[in-house]
């Protein structure tokens, strides 16, 4: 589907505020492409990037900031790391302050993090405008803390950017407006593309003596997989099981390790085919993904990027805010449970890798999109006479009609 801005006049002379929040790795990826669009339009935004500081460690935040060659946060705060209470209410506390003295028209968050949720409630309290990008997706989970994140935060927003058609849905049958919600695509496949394109000298593999697709990554980070004893122990005993014919690299999250230190965990590791390594560099991980057999893995956001590379995906979870990459079947949920885990590890790497559909509008320009409907619903609201639509080529207007 083609989109296209109709019956747009001159922008108004006075250049409004948009405030970018981030706080995590996954934000920074996202925030890269809206950022790298909106400055096109320099005559009439003035953009800040605000990192919470919720990730910290220097390859999930400076180190990636860099690498996707975005400028320094205008504002860099310390939220650190805690309890989900603890998080939230410092992300809040700072964010206050922040946005008193900025004094944005826009607030744009991003994904289901902690630092989305606080900057969305801070925003609206303060009667500023907030666009969240990846609305919409639910894992009709409430025990998962990145629910409850994403239901607040987008019947908090103003703009509501879709990444696939299940999030639509989702946003209607809970009774948002239509004329919020934009199906805008995937802004993660941007930063993907552009990395594919502009990042392309690599030593991963030889710095790791790893052959193409002869290995298998693993990812870990869900408070529910690593927090507790019992399930890191069945996900971990798994893996070594696996690694005794495929090796598997794990980049691991800082407060995994922590986790897998304190259970005592460790030696079971050092001890298997498990490579154990900090974070890899964004674009250092994109290749060991395109390059693996398999990726195992609880993130949301991995399952999305191997679905574009074309890379087997078994997800350790019960279910999925992403149904359509488990729809074309890229992705296979398998849970925790160690015979389940091995069996979806068996049946993903006897099919190996195929070519599956690529989900709608994840094609590498949707900061495009979220940042013309912007410019189109503010230049509305400033008291242009004259209406605008966002249509596509068929007469659909994205959230309502033409």
């Amino acid at each position: 589907m083609k989109y296209v801005l109709q019956n747009i006049k001159c922008w108004p002379q006075t250049r409004m505020k948009v405030a970018l929040i981030v706080g995590t790795r996954p934000n920074i990826v996202k925030a890269a492409p809206l950022m790298r669009q909106f400055r096109h339009y320099s005559n009439e935004f003035d953009i800040f990037l605000i990192h919470t500081g919720q990730h910290y460690s220097h390859n999930l935040s400076q180190g990636l900031i860099s690498e996707l060659e975005l400028p320094d946060p205008d504002s860099l705060l310390s939220v650190g790391s805690g309890t989900h209470a603890q998080q939230t209410a410092e992300s809040i506390l700072q964010l206050e302050s922040c946005f008193l003295d900025l004094k944005p028209d826009l607030v744009i968050v991003f994904g289901d993090v902690n630092s989305t949720m606080a900057a969305a409630m801070t925003a609206s309290k303060l009667h500023i405008k907030v666009a969240h990008v990846e609305a919409g997706l639910r894992s009709f989970n409430t025990s998962m803390p990145e629910e409850v994140n994403r239901l607040v935060t987008d019947h908090l927003s103003d703009f509501l950017f879709v990444s696939e058609e299940s999030g639509v849905d989702n946003l209607i049958r809970e009774g948002i407006p239509a004329d919020k919600i934009f199906y805008s695509g995937n802004i993660m496949i941007d930063s993907l593309v552009w990395c594919l394109r502009e990042k392309t000298s690599t030593t991963i593999l030889e710095d790791l003596q790893l052959r193409p697709y002869s290995y298998a990554v693993l990812t870990l980070h869900r408070p529910s997989n690593v927090d507790d004893r019992t399930t890191l122990n069945r996900i971990i005993r798994a893996m070594i099981q696996i690694a005794e014919t495929h090796p598997v690299v794990f980049p691991c999250h800082p407060r995994t390790l922590h986790r897998i230190e304190s259970f005592g965990i460790l030696p079971k590791i050092d001890a298997s085919n498990i490579q154990l390594m900090e974070p890899a560099s964004y674009g250092d991980f994109l290749w060991l993904q395109s390059n693996s057999k398999v990726v195992f893995t609880d993130s949301g956001g991995v399952q999305e990027e191997t679905t574009y590379l074309g890379t087997p995906c078994v997800t350790f979870r019960e279910n999925t805010e992403r149904p359509s990459t488990v729809e074309i079947g890229s992705s296979v949920l398998c849970g925790t449970n160690i015979c389940s885990i091995l069996e979806a590890a068996k049946s993903a790497f006897s099919t190996g890798r195929k070519k599956t559909n690529i989900p709608p509008l994840w094609d590498g320009i949707t900061a495009h999109r979220i940042v013309q409907a912007i410019r189109q619903r503010l230049i509305a609201s400033s008291g242009n006479d004259q209406e605008t639509s966002w249509c596509t080529e068929q007469g659909e207007m994205l959230g309502d009609r033409c």
